[in-house]
This record gives structure tokens, C-alpha cells and sequence, in this order.
């Protein structure tokens, strides 16, 4: 056991890494999943269609998203983590803070990346146990991933637009400029 406990202490000496509270995490999580399992088998003749597929994706993106970098989310993630900086895009950048269990929700709490298998495989468990409410809750979620991307889309459309005018604008000065001066 020493030989392990150092071997953990070794593993980023110079940063702070809550292994401890990763382990707590992973144990959760497969016990999550095994609970999920559990309510897959007991459905045995129930199969995800394609777009089920498809919708989980999208919703999976969108809600994690929406938990880790939301401004209206900041009440959940406020107990584990401090505000650093506004992204854009309604979107803001917090920092994990405190103990190792704390930091390790913080952790889970600002990363998309990070929180998405949780969030699908509730998702998925929520699609077995009742698919009609959950296909629902997933393509109102889609609509929303698609709605966002059009918003981005339409953002930098806009811009390029803007610079295109600016552009233009400053190469029709030019000549008059120099017929003045000349």
C-alpha cells in the first residue's frame, strides 16, 4: 500500500490532480452504469432506433454545454467551482476550486467534454425506461443544438459582411483621397 500512495503522489507532483476524488467519481459513475445496464436488461426486446441515436448526440452536446458553461447554470456549478471569465456566446469559463471530492465535481462541472458520458448515459437510461417523454426531451434538445449553430453561423455571416463593407468603404476612399490631395 505505501508503494501505491506514493506512486499516486508521484503521478503530478507539481499539480494539484484530485486523484481521490476521480476515484470517487469513476466508482459512482459505474455504479450509474450498471444501474442502467440493469434497466436495458429487463427490457430485452427494446432496441434504440437510429435517430434515437442521432437525438442523444445532439441532446448529450447541448446539455452538457448548458450545465458546464451557461451563465443561468452557475447556481449548480458555484458550490465547486469560481467564475474566471466570460466566453462569448452566452457561454463563460469557471475554474475548478476546493477539496479533492470539490474539485473533482468542478472539474466534471466545467468540462463538456467530460460531464457528456454522464449526461448520455443518463440519457440513455431515461430513453429506456420511458422513450416517449425522453425523445421529447431530445429533440427539443437537438432544435436548440441546431438553433445554436445557425446563431453562430448567422454571427459570422454577419461579420464577414461588416468587414466586407469596412473593406469596400476604405478602397472607394482611397481614390478620392488622392484626387484631393493631388
Amino acid at each position: 500500500m505505501p508503494e501505491l500512495t506514493q506512486s499516486l503522489r508521484e503521478y503530478a507532483p507539481r499539480d494539484s490532480v484530485p486523484l481521490a476524488g476521480y476515484a470517487a467519481s469513476m466508482v459512482t459513475y459505474t455504479a450509474v452504469l450498471g444501474l442502467v445496464l440493469l434497466g436495458v436488461a429487463r427490457k430485452p426486446r427494446w432496441q434504440a432506433r437510429s435517430t434515437d441515436v442521432a437525438l442523444l448526440g445532439a441532446a448529450t452536446h447541448k446539455l452538457s454545454r448548458i450545465v458546464t458553461k451557461d451563465f443561468v447554470t452557475a447556481p449548480l456549478r458555484a458550490p465547486f467551482t469560481r467564475r474566471k471569465e466570460p466566453e462569448g456566446a452566452g457561454e463563460v469559463h469557471d475554474e475548478p476550486r476546493g477539496s479533492q471530492l470539490q474539485s473533482s465535481i468542478g472539474y466534471l462541472l466545467t468540462c463538456p467534454y467530460c460531464l457528456g458520458p454522464w449526461l448520455g448515459t443518463g440519457l440513455s437510461g431515461l430513453l429506456v425506461w420511458r422513450p416517449e417523454p425522453t425523445r421529447f426531451v431530445l429533440r427539443m434538445l437537438a432544435a436548440v443544438t441546431i438553433s445554436d449553430f445557425l446563431h453562430l453561423a448567422y454571427a459570422r455571416l454577419n461579420e464577414n459582411r461588416k468587414l466586407a463593407v469596412a473593406e469596400r468603404e476604405q478602397t472607394e476612399e482611397r481614390p478620392r483621397l488622392g484626387a484631393r490631395l493631388g
